[in-house]
């Protein structure tokens, strides 16, 4: 035990082991979803299913322990959310990749993103990026948070019209997914349903012993809820009597290794194939990069994980001299290791705020969650019965906590308030992390060209820039059928 709180430096930083081991589960509550939601959507792309799940546990496993060990960080990683949709529907289905050029195509994103952190372009960025927009990543990744807690709660509901006005059609159908456009409007849902119920029970009680200062209190509220849902019946039992425990192993052969078989076909279809081929590492690339720099110094900042001396230090220190560094070189060689595995881009996981937030503090907290991933293999019928509406209560009370972020933001200045205001709405709305860094720093240089001062703006943040409006260049004109 005195080995482990040396190594972890559990002292040094305010924690202990009983602390780290109810973040870590907490941590692991909060993302347990991915085992189940990952191979239904890859699997959408051809693959199997159960070798996915496995490849899933896997990647999460070996991920999140090389964050432990090596950067000593209470991150958790698993396939991305929003990447393997862009894998399955985007690069596979529209693009007709086969799943395994697919994989080659994540495992070569892996290993740029394993070269930029290595010649410190990666580390640059988190340098160039100035303080008031890392404070509204921060803030904006706490409504993003709270946003997929209300969501996954069934405490929303949407309504478009399908009549086409002024030549516009309100929505369409694309791979038995409904796509609507701005017609849509969203409501509160009026709670006759028993699992929007569950979810505002579990909040009141989450909320109420947060009040009241109990010690794991987000974990406490996520196994009582849980339990709770089983009156309800919403908490779903039949899950325990499926238990093939050996069925992903079985499986596993089908994606072990497929991303090399990828290779021999991925650059030998033409010019057309080749250029695509560079538009999916690019946007996977970018999308991975910004998603891992905007959960870390979201989340890092607010909690004192990462300290200002941290991100000042990581474009000056030689080698990975700080948490910072280590931290990003670890995320970077996690997503070549799930692409060998057999599943899309690994990245680290936002939802680890919610560990932080128990009280997670060091690497023993991934070390625990990488356990409860591993052992969620051989239970992963229990594990499977703890409803969306039982986590949910969690993810909306770690959004509040970190909406705090936002005060550092002078929004009485429209130079700060602008970008800020847009990096954290565009982010919660659209879904997705990265999409609100890139309006955040579009805007932020059009601010200071209006104001001409430019020499205020860093040279890595006019190139980020550049490459973020080059993106949705390509993606309209793929939407559009043009390329």
């Amino acid at each position: 035990m005195e080995k482990l709180k040396r190594f972890f430096k559990l002292e040094e930083y305010g924690t202990t082991v009983s602390k780290e081991l109810v973040a870590g589960l907490t941590t692991f509550f909060a993302m347990v979803y991915i085992i189940f939601v990952n191979p239904a959507i890859l699997g959408d792309a051809g693959m199997n299913r159960d070798a996915v799940l496995l490849a899933t546990i896997l990647a999460t496993v070996v991920g999140t322990l090389v964050m432990a060990l090596f950067a000593n960080v209470p991150y958790a990683l698993a396939p991305g959310m929003g990447l393997n949709a862009f894998f399955t529907y985007v690069v596979v289905i529209q693009l007709q990749f086969s799943w395994q050029e697919a994989l080659a195509i994540v495992f070569i994103c892996g290993l740029i993103n394993v070269v930029i952190t290595v010649t410190k372009l990666r580390k640059a960025i988190v340098k160039a990026i100035p303080e008031s927009l890392q404070h509204a990543i921060g803030g904006g990744i706490g409504l993003f948070i709270a946003y997929v807690g209300i969501k996954n709660a069934g405490w929303l509901t949407f309504s478009a019209s399908n009549v086409p006005a002024a030549g516009i059609t309100h929505w369409f159908t694309v791979f038995d997914t409904v796509i609507i456009d701005s017609s849509i409007v969203p409501a509160l849902t009026d709670f006759n349903n028993l699992g929007a119920l569950l979810a505002l029970i579990g909040i009141i009680i989450t909320a109420v012993l947060l009040l009241k200062k109990v010690k794991g209190s987000i974990l406490i509220g996520i196994v009582a809820t849980t339990l709770i849902g089983i009156l309800f019946g919403v908490t779903d039992l039949s899950g325990l009597k499926n238990w093939n425990v050996a069925a992903p192993f079985e499986a596993f052969p089908e994606t072990f290794g497929a991303a090399f078989d990828g290779f021999g076909t991925l650059f030998s279809g033409g010019a057309g194939k080749i250029f695509m081929s560079l538009v999916a590492i690019f946007a996977f690339s970018l999308s991975d990069t910004f998603d891992t720099i905007g959960t870390f110094i979201g989340t890092g900042r607010k909690s004192g994980i990462f300290t200002d001396e941290d991100v000042a230090a990581v474009e000056d220190s030689k080698g990975f001299q700080t948490r910072m560094e280590k931290a990003l070189f670890a995320d970077s060689i996690a997503t070549s290791v799930g692409a060998v595995l057999g599943t899309s881009n690994t990245t680290t996981y936002v939802e680890s705020a919610a560990g932080i937030e128990a009280g997670g503090r060091t690497g023993l907290t991934s070390v625990f969650t990488a356990i409860f991933f591993l052992l969620a293999l051989l239970v992963s019928p229990i594990v499977g019965v703890v409803p969306a509406q039982a986590t949910a209560p969690a993810l909306i009370v770690v959004g509040i906590m970190m909406a705090s972020s936002f005060k550092e933001i002078k929004w009485d200045d429209l130079g700060e308030a602008i970008p800020g205001f847009l990096t954290a709405v565009i982010m919660t709305l659209a879904y997705n992390i990265s999409i609100g860094i890139a309006f955040g720093f579009i805007f932020y240089i059009i601010v200071k060209v209006c104001k001409k001062e430019t020499k205020e703006i860093h040279p890595i943040l006019w190139g980020s820039a550049g490459l973020f409006a080059l993106y949705f260049l390509v993606m309209a004109l793929l939407a559009a059928g043009i390329i």
